[in-house]
């Protein structure tokens, strides 16, 4: 098998890691923080100190860290992946940044003699675990054919959105589209609880009517209605609030530079932003009914 170097061992980057050592391959891993690195070396992974180490003679690289300005620090600086790494070895940037850091990755890669695949991931720690991410990958063709096996153990889909930062652009552009569609699924309950009618009858009703969505069947605001809800769990974080106030955040600003004006992200992104402002960013991101309905069942008091 294969020796795969990877950068940011967090929520995501360490069950991503322990498939692909399930998978065979020797995974040289490392973080910034030290007991991020500890946990993902219980599941296989090989603790290394530096980016430099984890690059060292690997076939691939991967990153996985929080912001554009991380990745940028990971890439570019003199102890980072451009400086170390050889220049045979394809980087795959599996964060979600924004779209402009994504094409900055590209073109010093480029210029540095490297191939890069920016790859981001849909599915969250659960889908990381269970090995079952949807990645989006941008790139050429045959960068992208040279990734598929490594990326196959992670993933349940693969697909190739086009050149270079369409990976990232897909990415913002889904979770911009999921925000404002549970936006209108926590308003739904709330009118629809204030009319009197049972929450599952409704929910039944718009699941096979003209208001059915994704977040409508997978994470309806009201416990006991879908299984998969985070109103069933105190609204623990499936998907976080402040994850999806990041992401609708870069779409926004990716909006900006394309001269495009979105008028219901820019009003969901105000009302992630009255979480964050509380202090309720780690809960699930259909908490979003609190601002609806303080009082609705199944949130924290």
């Amino acid at each position: 098998m294969s020796t795969i170097g990877w950068v940011g061992l967090g929520n995501m980057g360490r069950p991503m890691t322990a498939n692909l050592v399930k998978a065979g391959h020797t995974v040289n891993g490392f973080d910034l923080v030290p007991e991020a690195v500890a946990a993902a070396a219980e599941h296989g992974v090989n603790p290394v100190k530096s980016i430099a180490e984890a690059v060292a003679g690997a076939d691939i690289v991967f990153t996985m860290l929080p912001k554009g300005e991380h990745a940028r620090t990971a890439y570019l600086e003199p102890d980072g992946v451009l400086a170390n790494a050889d220049t045979k070895t394809l980087l795959v940037d599996s964060s979600t940044i924004d779209f402009d850091s994504a094409r900055v990755l590209h073109a010093e890669a480029a210029k540095a003699g490297f191939r890069l695949i920016d790859g981001p991931v849909s599915g969250g720690v659960t889908g990381a675990e269970a090995g079952t991410l949807t990645f989006m990958l941008g790139g050429s063709d045959a960068d992208v054919e040279e990734a598929r096996p490594f990326i196959e153990a992670m993933a349940g889909n693969i697909f190739h959105a086009g050149g270079d930062a369409a990976g990232q652009a897909a990415k913002i552009v889904n979770n911009m589209m999921l925000s404002i569609s549970l936006q209108g699924v926590v308003e739904g309950a709330v009118l629809a609880d204030r009319f009197g009618l049972d929450p599952k009858v409704f929910h039944d009703i718009a699941k096979v009517s003209s208001g059915d969505s994704w977040p409508l069947r997978t994470w309806y605001p009201v416990p006991g209605v879908t299984t998969t809800a985070a109103a069933n769990n105190d609204f623990k974080p499936g998907f976080a609030a402040a994850l999806m106030h990041k992401d609708v955040g870069l779409a926004l600003a990716g909006a900006e530079t394309q001269g495009v004006d979105l008028p219901a992200a820019t009003l969901v992104h105000a009302q992630l932003q009255k979480l964050m402002d509380e202090d309720l960013g780690g809960l699930d991101t259909s908490a979003l009914i609190r601002n609806i309905d303080p009082n609705a069942e199944g949130l924290p008091k």
